[in-house]
């Protein structure tokens, strides 16, 4: 009976931590309501909901409405909300603001750039067949900074494509995103593993003053001799242990979102929770 009395002492002290990061944190971006906030049903009880599927990934239908509301609140209600801060962009606004606002614990001596191929079960946008994973997936890069924070991720694309295709596009628009956290790149230091070494890429690093710790690849016959730092390149192993922190969110396991813009916004929501445990 001590044990779990402790046990339910800890589960409430860790719901009210959430509760206030919620309302401190995440709710006072998005519109939820009238501007006089007097709805019966509060926008961190939504919140709430919305992290629960993301952790759990039990389907919509299937929320707990009773734990996170007293009166009766439909689960078409709570998705009806994270579609609607998914489309006005409120999401990604809300992680730009965090990250700007809490950017000091960030270490960024190096950032790690790494790619994901998440198996798809629903189809949807930028969904395609892998034949490395003999499945449909969606592919995705994220950077973190040297401890394995996530900061910033990439528009999804469909998974028939390697991590190196449209590379330079998809940084430029991660490096701007980063820019409105008012996150400079100018010399930083980024590692990268061989799957990203192309002739294209590094010229860009170069055009933004990256430090482009690439590994190379013997498959590209490059004949030049590009700098390579082996031992500052085992600071990468940390967005392994990024991947395993995204891999307990349930939801991020396997996509069953159609729309890509829902997909982004479960990673964000994901970073959002990993950065605020560091507070």
């Amino acid at each position: 009976m001590y044990c779990n009395t402790i046990i339910s002492t800890i589960g409430r002290k860790r719901n009210n931590v959430t509760k206030t990061n919620n309302k401190k944190e995440i709710c006072p971006h998005l519109k939820f309501g009238n501007h006089l906030n007097n709805s019966k049903v509060k926008d961190y009880q939504v919140v709430q909901a919305i992290l629960y599927r993301l952790k759990t990934g039990c389907q919509w239908r299937e929320l707990p409405m009773k734990e996170f509301f007293r009166l009766s609140y439909r689960w078409q209600s709570v998705y009806y909300h994270f579609q609607k801060w998914s489309k006005d962009g409120s999401w990604e606004t809300m992680w730009q603001k965090l990250l700007d606002k809490h950017k000091a614990i960030l270490d960024l001596s190096s950032a790690q750039l790494d790619g994901t191929h998440t198996p798809t079960k629903r189809g949807g946008e930028a969904v395609d067949y892998q034949g490395r994973k003999k499945c449909k997936t969606s592919n995705m890069l994220i950077i973190t900074d040297s401890r394995g924070i996530p900061i910033v991720c990439s528009e999804p694309i469909s998974g028939n494509h390697n991590d190196a295709y449209q590379l330079k596009e998809k940084v430029e628009q991660m490096i701007q995103s980063l820019e409105s956290s008012d996150i400079s790149v100018n010399g930083l230091f980024l590692n990268a593993d061989s799957g990203f070494d192309s002739s294209e890429f590094r010229e860009y690093c170069v055009s933004k003053d990256i430090v482009g710790n690439i590994a190379i690849n013997p498959r590209n016959g490059n004949n030049e001799n590009y700098l390579f730092d082996d031992f500052l390149y085992k600071c990468r192993f940390v967005i392994e242990r990024t991947n395993a922190w995204l891999d307990a969110f349930k939801a991020l396991l396997v996509r069953f979102e159609t729309n890509k813009i829902h997909w982004k916004a479960l990673h964000l929501l994901a970073f959002t929770v990993i950065l605020l445990r560091q507070l």
